[in-house]
């Protein structure tokens, strides 16, 4: 049995390298929005949210734009995947084998095989709806969650910035999930992998026909959806919460009107990006007045 997590973790890691690596190299041959300048990216966002400023078209200029961007999520993602292996899967493993066990027959011994794996990941979607949510309303949380959105612009590397304060805190949630619903270990990596899969997604900057965005925008999250959650207006970084489905918004009253422009200022209104050390120190120093 030891060797099936070992398997699963395997594919896990293959499956989202490869998409990563995809998405990374077409989102800059195909660039929804242009890369604004470095100095762009240094200011703090002013509370109303102008544009970011002077921006750059070419995709592959040298140095690029805002080049301090990609190792900065490279570190903050470096230190989650430090660990991952000591404490966030450890965490799943050992909730999936204290379950309250309630699938094991009755009514609920047919919750399994495909059905129930889709079930299974339905219900995970719309908990991470809520979770997600609670990072924005709750405000110890927030101080977590906020070094995600301090990114000032999204492409496929916003997809790995977390704080490794949220992750934990999140496998904790995870792990209370997976104890009461009973949920097998093969459930919760297929639902990690597919989340890993949709944030790279509707994070990176690729550019979509508008056709086929609209059309997958009715059923998944996708660029257009989630960047204006990464709008620096306060009022639409606190809506469209969902991961996978996009149908959690409108069904909860979170979906903004807002429409996604080139030129949408990304990040937290009144507040500036900060380098890999005070990222990590952030959430336990003293916040401004306005940032929560």
């Amino acid at each position: 049995m030891a060797e099936l997590p070992e398997s699963l973790v395997a594919w896990k890691g293959v499956a989202v390298l490869v998409w990563l690596a995809a998405l990374f190299l077409a989102e800059r041959l195909r660039p929804a929005a242009p890369r604004p300048t470095p100095e762009a990216l240094a200011g703090a966002t002013p509370v109303g949210a102008t544009p970011v400023g002077e921006t750059s078209a070419r995709p592959w200029r040298f140095p690029p734009a805002g080049w301090r961007r990609v190792p900065r999520n490279l570190g903050l993602w470096l230190v989650v995947a430090a660990a991952s292996p000591l404490a966030v899967l450890p965490i799943s493993l050992l909730a999936t084998e204290h379950t309250l066990g309630w699938r094991a027959g009755g009514w609920a011994a047919g919750w399994a095989g495909w059905p129930g794996l889709l079930l299974d990941l339905l219900i995970l979607d719309l908990l991470i709806y809520w979770w997600h949510r609670a990072n924005h309303e709750i405000p110890f949380l927030w101080r977590f969650h906020a070094v995600h959105h301090l990114d000032r612009f999204l492409d496929t590397s916003s997809a790995l910035r977390f704080h490794v304060g949220e992750v934990l805190l999140s496998a904790g949630a995870r792990a209370l999930a997976i104890v009461l619903l009973d949920l097998p270990l093969a459930s919760v990596l297929a639902f990690e992998t597919l989340v890993l899969l949709s944030a790279i997604f509707h994070h990176s900057n690729l550019a979509l026909p508008a056709k086929l965005e609209r059309g997958l925008a009715r059923l998944i999250v996708t660029p257009s959806i989630h960047w204006v959650h990464h709008h620096a207006v306060r009022r639409d970084t606190d809506s469209n919460y969902g991961t996978i489905l996009s149908v959690w918004d409108p069904l909860f009253g979170s979906r903004s009107p807002t429409r996604r422009g080139p030129d949408m200022p990304i990040g937290v209104e009144g507040a500036a990006e900060e380098t890999l050390l005070r990222l990590l120190l952030r959430p336990f120093r003293r916040q401004d007045k306005h940032f929560r």
